[in-house]
């Protein structure tokens, strides 16, 4: 039994071949794991505000020594770090946008890399905190990306390795649905990457 966290970041909803994906990877842990819990942060929906001027302020406080302001100004982004810290299981799903990550996604990003919750500078070196935890990164593409001519223009399954990993998390798989828009390949992309799906 596990704690599933399944991050999405598509406005179009079921319909995003990125959720697809994702759901997908979360219905096989569950087969994995019955009688896990999962649970669903869609970023689209929850609006992160992007940083304002409280929040690089009250990051650097105590708990105890925020304002009512910052505390209200912080409470998305509590919540998120408190969501992320509960899951042991972490699914993304990434449509990409303009050769990298939605703008949904990386606002969740900025509310949960926090210093003293999801990494420290304590020994003098970034030290991630969330370590032992399992992510799976669910990307859908409409051109291809994990190999070929467009491998260098994908900007953000290297940026989600590298953020994730600065919170102390190396254990990533990654899956792909690509080629959705591309004639010959768009009619099988979906199939395609549903089924590369092994968890």
């Amino acid at each position: 039994m596990k704690q599933i966290l399944h991050v999405t970041s598509s406005p179009r909803g079921d319909q995003s071949n990125s959720t697809r994906l994702g759901s997908r990877i979360v219905e096989l842990l569950l087969t994995q794991f019955p009688g896990s819990e999962v649970s669903i942060n869609d970023t689209v929906k929850k609006n992160y505000i992007h940083l304002n001027e409280i929040h690089p302020v009250a990051y650097r406080l105590a708990d105890t020594e925020h304002t009512p302001e910052q505390k209200d100004t912080l409470y998305s982004s509590d919540q998120a770090v408190k969501e992320l810290l509960a899951a042991e299981i972490i699914v993304i799903s990434v449509p990409m946008y303009n050769f990298n990550i939605p703008s949904a996604l990386k606002a969740w990003i900025d509310h949960i890399v926090r210093a003293g919750k999801t990494f420290s500078y304590q020994t003098g070196r970034p030290e991630g905190l969330l370590k032992g935890k399992k992510v799976y990164l669910a990307i859908a593409s409409n051109g291809v990306y994990s190999d070929g001519p467009m491998k260098p223009f994908d900007f953000g399954e290297p940026y989600l390795r590298f953020i994730l990993e600065f919170m102390g998390i190396t254990d990533i798989t990654t899956y792909r649905i690509e080629g959705a828009g591309i004639p010959g390949l768009m009619e099988s992309a979906l199939a395609a990457g549903l089924e590369s799906v092994a968890v």
